[in-house]
C-alpha cells in the first residue's frame, strides 16, 4: 500500500476528528502505547498552537533502514505549522505517529541572530555525542578569546526538541549559545535522543535518565577537553532544568548548575494545571473530554496502582510507566540541595507551565539553607524567557522572539565575574 496515500488519509481523518479510525490503523506495538483518546488530546493541543488547518503540504518519504517508510506531512494552520510524522509498513499499518515542529524557510526557519550575539567572537562546529543507535548530533560554540574560561552544556526542555529547542520560528537554546559565546563562554548543545530516535520515547524501560544523562555527560566530557575551557557547568531549561541536578550528581567535575524554569512540582499535576490555563486563555484549545482524559491519566500516575505493567495508553504524553515511576522516585530539589556546587535558578513570572507559586516556591524552600544559591525572577518573561505582557499563551510562540538579553547577561555574569572576561568584552564592544 502506498505510504503517502496512507499518511494523507491519516491527516485527513485527524482534521475531521476521526481518531478511532486512525487507531484502527495502528500496528500492535503502537496500539499498546497510544489510544484514540490520547491522539485526540495531542491533536487538540497542537491545534491550539497553530490554529485550524489551512493547508496540507507535499509529503516527503524516508527509508528507516527496516521495512518501514517514514512519511512527513507538513500542515499549516492559521497561526503556525507542524509536521505529522508517521512510520508505515507495506500493509498500510502505522508503527509510529508523532507531531513535530515544522522548520520553514530553510535550516533556521527564518531565525535571525539576537542583537546581543556577536558572531565574529566565536566559531561553531558540528559534533556527535553518544554511540551506536542512540548517537545524536550537536553543535559546539567556542569563543575566539585568549586564555581559558567556562563552558556550559545546554539541556532542552521536555519533548523531542532539536539542539536549538526550536519552537515555531524561535530557537531559545541557539539564542543562549550565541549570546553566551559572545561573552566568552563555550557552549555545547545537542539534539535530544527523542528527536533523533523518536521510537525510544515509548520503549519499555525508557526513563528521564536515558532521555538526558548519557548525552549530557558526553557533552561535559567533550567541553572539558577543549583547550580554552577550565570548568564546565550544566544549564537546563524546563525538564532539562529538572534533570540538571541529576546530571551534576552523576559527574563530580561539574562546576555548577543553572536551572531555567525548572519544574519542581509533580509533573502529572503540573500538566493538568497547564491544560486548564490554556483552556482559559484559549477556550477552543482544549476540549473538556481532553481535559478529563488528562486528569484521569495524571491521577493514575500518582496512584499506588501505577506499576511497570501499566498500559502506556493510560498515561500522559504517551510515556511508558517506567518513565513515570522514575520521575516519582526522583526528587530534583533534594538532589540539588545535596550538591556541593553553586546553583543559579531563573524564573519567568509570566510562565504558566512552571510557576513562581508552585515550582519556584519548592526550590526556595528546599535550598533556603544554601548560601551559594542565587534565585532571580524576571517579571516580563514567559516559559522560554521571551519578554511580553499579560497572560502567556501557546500562540505567543508562533511569532519571532529572542531570549531576554537580561537573562543572557545575568547567566554570563554569574559564570564570569565582571572583573574577568565579561568586563573585557564589554570594553571592546
Amino acid at each position: 500500500m502506498d505510504p503517502i496515500h496512507v499518511a494523507l488519509g491519516v491527516v485527513d481523518m485527524a482534521q475531521h476528528g476521526r481518531f478511532t479510525d486512525i487507531e484502527a490503523l495502528f500496528a500492535p506495538p503502537l496500539r499498546d502505547v497510544v489510544s484514540a483518546d490520547t491522539l485526540h488530546a495531542a491533536w487538540s493541543s497542537e491545534r491550539s498552537r497553530i490554529g485550524p488547518a489551512t493547508a496540507v503540504g507535499e509529503p516527503t518519504c524516508e527509508a528507516t533502514g527496516s521495512d518501514l517508510v517514514r512519511v512527513s506531512v507538513p500542515v499549516t494552520g492559521e497561526r503556525g505549522e507542524h509536521t505529522v510524522v508517521m512510520s508505515v509498513d507495506d500493509t498500510g499499518r502505522l508503527h509510529g505517529l508523532r507531531l513535530a515542529p515544522s522548520v520553514a524557510g530553510g535550516v533556521d526557519g527564518g531565525w535571525t541572530p539576537p542583537r546581543y550575539a556577536r558572531p565574529h567572537r566565536f566559531a561553531e562546529r558540528a559534533i556527535s555525542l553518544g554511540s551506536g543507535q542512540r548517537a545524536v548530533g550537536g553543535t559546539l560554540t567556542l569563543p575566539r578569546r585568549g586564555g581559558r574560561g567556562p563552558g556550559v552544556v545546554l539541556l532542552a526542555g521536555g519533548g523531542p526538541f532539536d539542539r536549538d529547542q526550536t519552537v515555531g520560528p524561535n530557537k531559545p537554546l541557539k539564542d543562549l549559545a550565541w549570546g553566551l559565546a559572545s561573552r566568552g563562554v563555550a557552549v555545547a548543545r545537542f539534539d535530544k535522543v527523542t528527536h533523533v530516535h523518536p521510537d525510544v520515547a515509548t520503549a519499555p524501560g525508557f526513563t528521564m535518565v536515558e532521555e538526558y544523562v548519557p548525552h549530557a555527560l558526553a557533552g561535559i566530557d567533550l567541553l572539558r577537553r577543549q583547550p580554552g575551557v577550565d570548568r564546565v557547568f550544566v544549564l537546563g531549561h524546563s525538564a532539562g532544568g529538572r534533570t540538571a541536578p541529576r546530571v551534576a550528581a552523576a559527574d563530580p567535575s561539574v562546576a555548577g548548575v543553572i536551572i531555567l524554569a525548572g519544574d519542581a512540582a509533580p509533573l502529572s499535576r503540573a500538566a493538568v494545571r497547564t491544560a486548564r490555563h490554556v483552556a482559559t486563555v484559549d477556550p477552543a484549545a482544549a476540549t473538556q473530554a481532553a481535559l478529563d482524559l488528562l486528569t484521569r491519566q495524571a491521577a493514575l500516575v500518582e496512584s499506588p496502582d501505577l506499576s511497570p505493567g501499566t498500559a502506556t495508553a493510560d498515561l500522559p504524553f504517551g510515556w511508558p510507566a517506567s518513565y513515570w515511576l522514575d520521575l516519582r522516585g526522583y526528587d530534583q530539589v533534594a538532589t540539588a540541595a545535596a550538591l556541593d556546587r553553586p546553583i543559579l535558578i531563573l524564573q519567568g513570572r509570566r510562565d504558566y507551565q512552571v510557576t513562581v507559586d508552585d515550582d519556584l516556591a519548592l526550590w526556595r524552600a528546599g535550598l533556603a539553607h544554601r548560601q551559594d544559591v542565587t534565585i532571580r525572577v524576571y517579571d516580563t518573561a514567559d516559559h522560554f524567557f521571551f519578554r511580553g505582557e499579560g497572560p502567556s499563551a501557546p500562540a505567543d510562540h508562533n511569532t519571532a522572539h529572542h531570549v531576554d538579553p537580561d537573562v543572557v547577561a545575568g547567566i554570563a555574569e554569574w559564570l564570569v565575574p565582571r572583573t574577568g572576561i565579561t568586563a573585557r568584552l564589554r570594553r571592546r564592544t
